[in-house]
């Protein structure tokens, strides 16, 4: 029941995709040569919210993880924020800022998941490489669209 629950949390921050879509704003943008195809967003965020679902999840089986679950909780919430943010108001500055703060607290994640269980934080570098593709992505949209 526990990964459903957490499952059902990545669906929720999923689902902003579907409310706020890149559109014909995101297009117009300059943006750089690494832009990955469009085909490549829902594909990368469908494995790494299951990923996210099964770390939770194993993380909640872990006696002491309660820090790195305050953790997964707040990705999540900051994660479900940068899409409205982003693609919805057309805040490419917030949505760095928000993008960062994600990041260091993914990272953060990851590395007292490393240290309560190896396979739990290797479940979870997947996530922080794609943000750090990501973060490359907004910060070079925010600088080439001034």
């Amino acid at each position: 029941m526990t990964f459903f629950i957490l499952l059902l949390a990545c669906a929720a921050a999923a689902s902003t995709g579907f409310l706020f879509k890149p559109g014909p704003w995101y297009e117009s943008l300059a943006k750089p040569s690494f832009t990955p195809p469009n085909w490549m967003f829902p594909v990368a965020w469908t494995v790494i919210y299951l990923l996210l679902a099964w770390a939770g999840y194993r993380l909640t089986l872990i006696p002491g993880s309660q820090v790195v679950l305050a953790l997964w909780a707040a990705q999540i919430a900051l994660n479900t924020l940068w899409t409205p943010v982003f693609f919805g108001a057309h805040h490419i500055f917030a949505g760095m800022v928000i993008l960062i703060v994600l990041w260091l607290v993914v990272a953060a994640m990851v590395v007292m998941a490393l240290q309560l269980d190896v396979i739990t934080g290797l479940i979870l570098f997947p996530y922080l490489a794609w943000l750090c593709v990501a973060a490359a992505l907004n910060f070079s949209i925010l600088f080439k669209n001034r």
